[in-house]
């Protein structure tokens, strides 16, 4: 009885995130008159938070095994500035300047990652220290200037577009659209669908219990006519971003790691119950410390965006990620305690920080007002949690 209405609840968490998603973005629909959906809009909403959404992938994962990293907005200005050095200063191709700085974020990650797994320093302390430190490099490289421009791939991958390969084809009222994205939207549906009947039946096989069909239905409907539109939009006006081709694969990858993985089953198993985690045999120190690598590394991704789409590494940059990358892991289904989070859900919860962002604008609200409701969906996000847990326990 326990277990089942534990699973309910873990359901009703999962689901009220997209539940809420949906209803922020029609909500700003109507406030913006329809500007929200826009095709250009819908661009700009993936160009502009697609660093905080790389971000919030290998935070979910932080959070998922119980720690925090305080220090990846700091991460992103460092790392930012050694790709500059690489790419502008020292004049070296932007490939090999990009492996470089990758390599950078995961020795980066290693640093705070020894102290934190092998040494016992609590992760808040260790990244509360790295946000310090890496700030304090980031301004050691950089002075008070900044350094760019970036060389042109570098940009094309933070602000470009696929090309058209297939040519347009006529939506009727909608005019023309790219008919290569429109091809990937359908695989990606079709991927989507056939991945979530394939779970279900397996789950029907071991004789676990499932959603109705119906319900199940409505989900796949709603997620496929999400997927729809945005494609649509994006085909209508620039065809993909690069970015989100980058996103898609990350969040493919990442969503393989955590659910089919031995070292995803071991970060749910830490986070979960620490105790049972090494009794069963899990070596948690090396997992928490490549878990650490592993935020490095997207951390520098992220960085080198950023400058990118700047076209520049400023001293300033990445002011406030860590905190907008927590917030969307939380919102999007993290529990406070650890073991449970999706990266799809930190995902979502990225966009809905995006959509609050870009809607809050679209009307002309004051920045106060914009943190004052950033605020209020996190807190609601996270006494959600707590209340779901409670009512399993009753």
């Amino acid at each position: 009885m326990t277990a089942s209405l534990l699973g309910r609840s873990l359901n009703i968490r999962q689901s009220g995130i997209y539940i809420a998603f949906a209803l922020i973005v029609v909500l700003f629909s109507i406030l913006t008159d329809g500007a929200l959906l826009q095709p250009q809009n819908i661009s700009n909403i993936i160009v502009q938070n697609s660093y905080i959404l790389i971000l919030s992938i290998g935070m979910i994962l932080i959070i998922i095994a119980g720690h925090i990293d305080l220090s990846v907005g700091s991460v992103v200005a460092v790392t930012g500035a050694i790709a500059a050095v690489l790419m502008v200063e020292y004049g070296l191709p932007w490939p090999l300047a990009l492996v470089l700085t990758l390599i950078a974020g995961g020795v980066i990650g290693a640093w705070q990652g020894y102290w934190i797994a092998y040494y016992g320093i609590p992760a808040f302390i260790v990244t509360l220290a790295g946000m310090l430190l890496f700030r304090a490099l980031t301004l050691t490289v950089l002075g008070n200037q900044g350094i760019g421009p970036f060389p042109d791939p570098v940009r094309t991958l933070s602000n470009g577009f696929t090309d058209g390969y297939l040519g347009n084809i006529g939506l009727g009222p909608l005019g023309g659209a790219d008919l290569f994205s429109l091809i990937i939207g359908a695989l990606v549906i079709t991927g989507m669908v056939t991945a979530q009947w394939r779970a279900r039946t397996a789950r029907l096989g071991y004789h676990q219990s499932v959603e109705p069909f119906a319900v199940f239905l409505l989900k796949l409907l709603t997620a496929a006519a999400v997927v729809v539109v945005v494609v649509v939009q994006l085909a209508r006006f620039k065809n993909l971003p690069w970015v989100l081709v980058l996103l898609a694969l990350l969040v493919l990858a990442y969503s393989l790691l955590t659910t089919r993985a031995v070292f995803g089953r071991q970060i749910y198993a830490i986070g979960g119950n620490l105790q049972a985690a090494q009794l069963s045999g899990i070596n948690v120190r090396q997992v928490v410390f490549w878990i650490f690598v592993n935020m490095g590394v997207l951390a520098a991704l992220a960085g080198v965006i950023f400058a990118g789409r700047l076209n520049q590494a400023g001293p300033t940059a990445g002011n406030a990620f860590e905190l907008d990358a927590i917030a969307a892991a939380f919102i999007g289904g993290a529990a406070v305690q650890g073991g449970v989070g999706k990266v799809v859900g930190a995902i979502t919860g990225g966009l809905i920080m995006g959509v609050i962002n870009n809607g809050m604008s679209l009307i002309g609200s004051p920045s106060e007002r914009v943190m004052l409701v950033k605020g209020i969906v996190l807190l609601a996000a996270v006494a959600f949690d707590v209340w779901t847990k409670r009512r399993a326990t009753r």
